[in-house]
């Protein structure tokens, strides 16, 4: 599923193809991917349009365009495609037609969504309903987002109205390298355990975010997790997979504590 990191790729790609460029057209609009207009209006509302540059809250991409503005989620399987012309892919749901190609939102799952924000009002009630960037979060927000929260860390990390942008390997990822039991109570940690979590969120999305993704270096969790039987790559134990705030997650229970 795209998180942060892949969500800032996707940025860069829309700030590469469609910034300062007007829509001549969009076509292939999925009707079941609108959240809030209709194949339609969005078209009506994007022709003759110029993006602006695109910004990022977490997982939602926010392209403005002339007093509107573009908002794309990924969900599990979203991506961009730059095509010169040709036809029309199944898993296309948006094409964004420009004078020199076309930007294709491409969506197989059909999971995530496409809003269209007519005004600053509209747009905020949309981004309202996330938390801040995590990329944004201050040390002292940090406290803040987990004291006296009952959840387990995973739960709170993931959970986009606390803040935005942490997935399934970005949250496992930063409590492996805190050496932080996923399992805990959020409000369990002490201020040590919580300045160096927060420090590791901060270093895994920073160190994540030039390649685009999560990537699956050797001497990360996210280069043994999806080994059958895998090994910590730091302490050589037996990596444990469980279900925690409904989602698989990897952690090496010798020393995630």
């Amino acid at each position: 599923m795209p998180e942060l990191p892949d969500v800032e790729g996707f940025r860069r790609t829309f700030s590469k193809r469609a910034k300062g460029k007007r829509v001549r057209a969009v076509h292939g609009i999925d009707s079941s991917m609108l959240r809030n207009t209709s194949p339609q209006g969005l078209a009506r509302a994007l022709k003759g349009k110029q993006f602006d540059s695109p910004e990022r809250q977490g997982k939602l991409l926010i392209c403005p365009a002339d007093g509107v503005a573009l908002l794309l989620h990924f969900g599990m399987t979203g991506t961009f495609v730059w095509c010169a012309s040709g036809p029309r892919h199944d898993h296309d749901r948006m094409t964004l037609v420009f004078d020199d190609g076309e930007l294709r939102y491409r969506n197989m799952r059909k999971f995530g969504g496409i809003w269209l924000a007519h005004e600053q009002r509209e747009l905020e009630q949309i981004r309202g309903r996330l938390g801040p960037d995590w990329q944004s979060v201050s040390r002292k927000q940090f406290d803040g987002l987990l004291e006296r929260r009952k959840a387990s860390l995973k739960a709170v990390l993931m959970n986009q109205a606390v803040a935005a942008g942490l997935g399934n390997l970005t949250a496992d990822e930063a409590l492996w390298q805190a050496r932080i039991d996923p399992r805990r109570k959020a409000s369990s940690l002490d201020s040590s355990e919580r300045r160096i979590l927060y420090q590791k969120i901060q270093k895994v999305l920073r160190d994540s975010v030039p390649y685009g993704l999560v990537p699956a270096k050797r001497t990360w969790l996210t280069g043994a997790r999806g080994r059958r039987n895998g090994i910590c790559p730091r302490w050589g134990a037996r990596l444990e997979r469980e279900t925690v705030a409904g989602r698989t997650t990897v952690f090496c229970p010798a020393e995630q504590r």
